[in-house]
């Protein structure tokens, strides 16, 4: 999500920083910020908006030379994305700058502690409490390092931490817990950033600092600690591609690196969600349980990729929240008279919270007293200000235009509200919901497993960019996957591309099917008998017709073997949480059919990230 850069070393660190946080603006652009150690005080400049409004300032009123600094680009999560919730903050005294990425999940509890000492607070970030806790350490007479171990030892959650003292100049400070921080190794000077794209300029010698590990930056030398001080083992390399690439961390395209970037994007969507009580905790809503339990109706609205999210929610609502649950194209729903009441909850998803139908729908419905729940992706947009409640994806910024890992955090939220109303509700014991989450959060690892074994399906999407049409067929939850991999053909290769529900084949589709046709078949687990016995007789029906038939299918799955022509196994998960690996190999897929044909992934024709006209 943010973007992060220190530097110390003998060049003026203003321009390091900020050419460096220029190439990590794909990771947050609500806001950017930076801070110079200078004759033993800060010297401090940060905007809301884009980078460019940094630079604006920072030619306005130069800040004095200095040669060690850090910066900050920043993807909101706590507080609105404005001057004073920018990055970075600084102690009570203007002694300590602290940058951040990630979230400080007691932050709440630390700071009213503070508050008691008489720390003052001038933003609503998490972050600021990181600040004062140096401030406290420093104070009793600690320098910056050893006070960076002990705030950690703190701390709960996941974070990158960058850190100054004014009065200790020689050093930058790092730390991380489940977040990206890299060192960069120059001549006479270093550099860390939450990506190697920030330095890539100035060297390409670095070293990926581990879980729970401190770093400190010296012009001569760099010294890697666990929290209690021990020395650490590090991973050193060297990067082998150049500045030109910088931006996409190595990848030809965003898309590609975003797709790679699955893993951690479900991992951050589940940060956090179960309390102490072992109960599943979703502080974003603002809709009281009473509320929830008031509900008689959900729907669903959304548009494109979002909608195809949607629909996967309505069986997971459906089946563990035990209400009824409607799917709507956003664009279609203000149009039709929809029945709402103020016992309807609506659920609206898209990831940039801008999308002009979508907001329009939630306007509607609440005109008509509907209580309204959006899921998002971009902090500050308009969607969740004009909600009932948000549930943020945490999948940070996604440049290329069709959508992926804002997909799969989707998923992850509507699984997060599906259970959390069954919570509620009662329709789920606590313990089936924590064991639930418990399986979500193995997910990670399952996409990463997928992503390990796509080269195969690289191969096969090559072979195809001659075809001139691909089908789709899944059932139950592998239908909304079927549209969706038809939809990212579509978008990317320009093909024509229908996903459809296997039930449906003989009431029209099958008649499509002709000698080399490349179908791909979506089958749901074994565990789901009935559905699975039914989908490999569809796979007979149109192989016996000529068809190229490409199944996906859970490792293992031996039946349907005789009648794939291209087996693309992934990992057995529960029937309702298969699409969060069923989807993976259909983007890789599209991506890589769409680059053999010469297309621009990143930025499809006619197309754009955000629709904000209806």
């Amino acid at each position: 999500m943010c973007g992060i850069v220190g530097y110390v070393g003998g060049k003026q660190a203003q321009q390091v920083v900020v050419d460096g946080l220029a190439r990590l603006e794909y990771r947050g652009y609500d806001s950017a910020g930076l801070a110079l150690v200078v004759d033993g005080k800060l010297a401090t400049a940060k905007k809301a908006g884009k980078l460019i409004n940094l630079r604006k300032a920072l030619e306005e009123e130069p800040p004095p030379a200095s040669t060690i600094g850090l910066g900050h680009t920043r993807w909101a999560t706590h507080g609105a994305p404005n001057d004073s919730n920018a990055h970075p903050h600084v102690d009570c005294g203007g002694r300590i700058a602290v940058i951040h990425n990630g979230i400080i999940e007691n932050f709440a509890e630390l700071k009213a502690g503070l508050l008691e000492n008489g720390h003052g607070f001038g933003s609503e970030t998490d972050t600021e409490v990181v600040a004062h806790l140096l401030e406290e350490e420093v104070g009793a007479g600690r320098d910056l390092p050893e006070a960076m171990r002990r705030v950690c030892r703190r701390l709960e959650g996941a974070y990158t931490l960058v850190a100054v003292d004014a009065q200790d100049p020689e050093v930058v400070v790092g730390a991380r817990r489940n977040s990206p921080l890299v060192v960069g190794k120059g001549d006479g000077e270093n550099f860390l950033a939450s990506d190697v794209a920030a330095f890539i300029e100035h060297t390409r010698d670095a070293i990926e600092l581990g879980q729970d590990q401190v770093v400190e930056l010296r012009r001569d030398g760099v010294r890697v600690t666990d929290y209690e001080g021990r020395p650490a083992e590090v991973h050193e390399y060297h990067v082998d591609w150049d500045v030109s690439a910088a931006e996409k961390g190595g990848y030809d395209y965003f898309m590609l690196k975003e797709i790679a970037e699955q893993p951690k994007a479900v991992a951050d969507t589940l940060l956090g969600r179960i309390g102490a009580d072992g109960r599943l905790h979703l502080d974003e809503m603002h809709i009281t349980d009473q509320q929830l339990r008031e509900i008689d109706k959900i729907i669903i609205i959304a548009c494109g990729t979002s909608y195809h999210a949607g629909l996967i929610a309505k069986y997971a609502i459906e089946h563990w929240a035990g209400l009824p649950c409607e799917v709507e194209v956003a664009s279609e729903f203000r149009y039709r008279d929809p029945i709402l009441t103020r016992s309807t909850l609506v659920i609206a998803i898209s990831q940039s919270g801008e999308s002009m139908d979508t907001l329009m729908a939630v306007r509607h419905a609440r005109e008509q007293k509907a209580r309204v729940l959006c899921i998002c992706n971009v902090n500050g947009s308009t969607m969740p200000r004009e909600c009932d409640g948000v549930l943020y994806t945490h999948a940070g910024p996604e440049v290329g235009v069709a959508a992926t890992k804002t997909f799969l955090t989707q998923l992850v939220a509507v699984y997060l509200i599906a259970l959390y109303i069954a919570q509620v509700r009662g329709t789920k014991w606590g313990d089936e919901v924590f064991a639930m989450v418990q399986l979500l959060a193995t997910m990670p690892e399952k996409v990463e497993k997928v992503l390990e074994t796509m080269e195969p399906v690289r191969e096969l999407a090559r072979s195809l960019a001659g075809e001139r049409s691909v089908l789709f067929l899944g059932r139950h939850v592998g239908f909304p996957v079927a549209l969706e991999g038809a939809l990212k053909l579509k978008e990317l290769a320009y093909m024509h591309a229908e996903g459809f529900a296997a039930g449906e084949l003989k009431h029209g589709p099958i008649a499509l099917i002709e000698e080399g046709l490349p179908v791909i078949v979506v089958v749901p687990p074994r565990a789901r008998d009935v559905l699975h016995d039914k989908i490999v007789s569809n796979i007979q029906e149109i192989r016996a017709r000529g068809a190229r038939t490409i199944v996906i299918a859970e490792e293992g799955d031996d039946t349907v073997v005789p009648y794939s022509d291209t087996l693309i196994e992934v990992p057995a998960v529960p029937t309702l949480l298969q699409p969060l690996v069923a989807t993976v190999p259909l983007q890789v897929f599209s991506c890589e059919l769409a680059t053999a044909k010469g297309h621009d992934v990143d930025q499809p024709r006619n197309l754009a990230k955000s629709v904000t006209v209806e």
